[in-house]
């Protein structure tokens, strides 16, 4: 839906690219399964580096 403009903002993240939505679907499971239990007040940033810059 976003065409071009994704892929630039994709361009300028650390790792070159932006999600498929596989991989945001992965850190959901993952905080909503038993193995993330003892995470509490935390925030995944899954934005491919982009908090990093």
């Amino acid at each position: 839906q976003w065409g071009d403009t994704n892929e630039q903002l994709g361009r300028a993240l650390p790792l070159g690219r932006t999600a498929a939505p596989e991989e945001i679907a992965h850190a959901v499971l993952f905080l909503s399964s038993p193995r993330a239990a003892f995470i509490t007040g935390s925030t995944l940033h899954a934005d491919g580096g982009g908090t990093a810059i």
